[in-house]
């Protein structure tokens, strides 16, 4: 029986093409377009897009199936659909700088439809997803909504294009991690299990990224990442410039997480001489000068770094992407003005997700395409009181499907979700030495969107490809 809501929202468009990699050409079909999901009695559309392989032997439901989102929350899944995993990307430089307009798509030879087939969700209130009522939004936006609603597209895709026996994976990145893992138990819960879950740049636990009083966990994770940036820009000493930056790091991790976290801890406790070491120590590790560091009270909150780092030379570096710059009108203040690294990508990507919906993949609508919705990120319901943590989500998950595997990917320049808090969640899992070897880990030498820059795309392709074939192996 079709219900009222069914009944309103539009069959799916599907298209055929080809892409040629090489010597080889990929046969598929893309299909975008609307399922209803309905939560706490409010109903929403969730927009997607969908890639199915069309030149193989083999049944479609026995191929691979990766359900891949972005986070935010508020973003749509343009990045990891137009970046990385799709047939066609958006062309940058080679370092992942932004080019000339007009922009242009290419074919993306490391698109991830050679292994598996992909299905990209844009969350209520992102992309064209929206709540039927614009009123009960709330009902969405929040993490337990969220994963209802997400949860409950992946069992009407399942249903609708007969893909319960196909190997199931999830991949998400920044708050899509969150938002994979806690998918990872949820929906076992619900009878569906995944073979495996890829995290890319990745926040699970939000205590190890809120700069909040009494809380000097994102001093010591984010370190490491400072330093990766003062080592890009030659900020650093002569001794650690010369060094490779993986060797600086592994230095500056032993030390962040002993004398570092211990001088914290201390508080007003401490003395004057051994607060003076961790001065010139934590001076050293980030090109910054002994007296700001003095005077920051050996805790040096994000922006306030992104400023100081270059602030001589009248520039702050990026967010998303430490490698990135951008010249401050005003060096005197203590915030940069906006973050390079996510203006640089905005706008080639916007312009190219709406010119391919319409020209290629034939969705006609007026309706705006939420790139990054703001309304959607400050209206999010986050939990008072505690950090959100969907870390022990994903323990739970382990342990009631001991075969899925998990993959952590980080870029080193990431300043949003730093790699040394992604290492910190997974130390403090809890996990048996049996699910410890589930876990697969990689770092890339950029940042949040580590695949924009060429040769990381390369590499994300060929470590996830080679992880797929691991998770699926019996």
């Amino acid at each position: 029986m079709t219900t009222e809501n069914e009944e309103a929202t539009p069959e799916p468009i599907e298209t055929t093409h080809s892409l040629t990699l090489g010597s080889r050409t990929l046969n598929y079909t893309a299909t975008v377009g609307m399922l209803p999901v309905e939560h706490d009695e409010a109903e929403a559309e969730i927009f997607f897009t969908a890639y199915t392989r069309t030149d193989i032997n083999e049944l479609n439901r026995a191929r691979p199936l990766i359900f891949a989102f972005n986070g935010g929350p508020g973003s749509s899944s343009i990045w990891l659909h137009l970046g990385a995993l799709g047939p066609k990307r958006v062309r940058m430089q080679n370092e992942g700088w932004m080019p000339a307009p007009p922009y242009h798509l290419v074919p993306n030879m490391s698109t991830w439809l050679e292994f598996a087939d992909l299905v990209f969700i844009d969350p209520v209130g992102t992309g064209y997803s929206r709540a039927a009522d614009p009123e009960k939004n709330e009902t969405f936006w929040n993490l337990e909504g969220d994963l209802a609603s997400v949860g409950e597209f992946i069992r009407l895709y399942l249903t609708r294009y007969e893909r319960w026996s196909s190997p199931l994976f999830l991949a998400g990145e920044s708050y899509g991690t969150t938002r994979a893992a806690g998918l990872s138990a949820h929906l076992i819960d619900r009878g569906i299990g995944l073979n495996g879950i890829i995290l890319i740049s990745t926040i699970l636990n939000f205590q190890t990224v809120r700069w909040a009083p009494g809380n000097d966990l994102p001093y010591v994770l984010y370190l490491p990442g400072y330093t990766a940036a003062a080592w890009y820009h030659g900020r650093l000493p002569e001794d650690l410039d010369t060094r490779p930056l993986r060797d600086v790091l592994t230095e500056v991790e032993a030390w962040a997480q002993s004398e570092y976290l211990v001088a914290l801890m201390q508080g007003d406790r401490i003395t004057l001489a051994e607060r003076e070491l961790v001065v010139q120590q934590l001076a050293r590790y980030t090109g910054l000068t002994p007296m700001y560091v003095d005077q920051s009270d050996l805790r040096i909150p994000l922006n306030l770094f992104r400023k100081e780092l270059l602030r001589d030379v009248a520039l702050a570096v990026g967010r998303l992407d430490s490698r990135f710059t951008a010249t401050e009108p005003m060096p005197v203040t203590d915030s940069p003005k906006f973050d390079p690294s996510l203006m640089a990508i905005t706008p080639p990507y916007t312009s190219m997700l709406n010119a391919y919906m319409r020209q290629e993949l034939g969705y006609q609508t007026d309706r705006k395409y939420e790139v990054l919705s703001f309304d959607v990120n400050q209206a999010w319901a986050w939990e008072r009181g505690v950090y959100p943590d969907t870390s022990e989500a994903l323990r739970d998950a382990m342990m009631k499907n001991r075969y899925m595997k998990v993959f952590i990917g980080s870029g080193l320049y990431d300043l949003a979700t730093p790699y040394f808090a992604a290492e910190y969640t997974l130390a403090h899992m809890r996990l048996g030495p049996e699910l410890r070897d589930n876990i697969q880990t990689a770092e890339y030498p950029a940042g949040h969107m580590f695949y924009i820059e060429t040769e990381s795309l390369r590499q994300l392709r060929t470590d996830i490809e080679a992880f797929v074939a691991f998770a699926v192996a019996l």
